[in-house]
């Protein structure tokens, strides 16, 4: 169970108490509308905290996904520079036997 989780459940628990003790505990008025009041408090706080929490799992999956790209683009493009120093040796090999070629064509 992750840490969000449990406190989830302990804040569950914690306004389930709030209730009940709303509703049977005999208090005067000014406790209970203190009790609603800060029952209240917790669910927006609660309502505010899974909001902040999903808009983090929206951010993490797209920033998940850009490393993912940018990992792609470097291996397409280390695929690339491999190719294009593989052509340059072959051409550069290709030149040098031109040139042993003419060479001998000289002499």
């Amino acid at each position: 169970m992750s840490i969000i989780q449990k406190k989830e459940k302990n804040l569950n628990l914690l306004i389930n108490k709030l209730n009940s003790l709303t509703l049977t505990y005999s208090q005067p008025t000014y406790e209970v509308e203190k009790i609603k009041s800060e029952k209240n408090e917790i669910l927006r706080q609660k309502k505010e905290l899974e909001k902040k929490n999903q808009e983090l799992f929206r951010e993490h999956k797209y920033l998940k996904e850009k490393i993912h790209n940018l990992q792609q683009d470097v291996k397409k493009k280390s695929e690339f520079e491999n190719n294009f120093n593989q052509e340059i040796e072959e051409l550069s090999q290709e030149t040098e036997n031109l040139v042993s070629e003419i060479e001998k064509w000289q002499t």
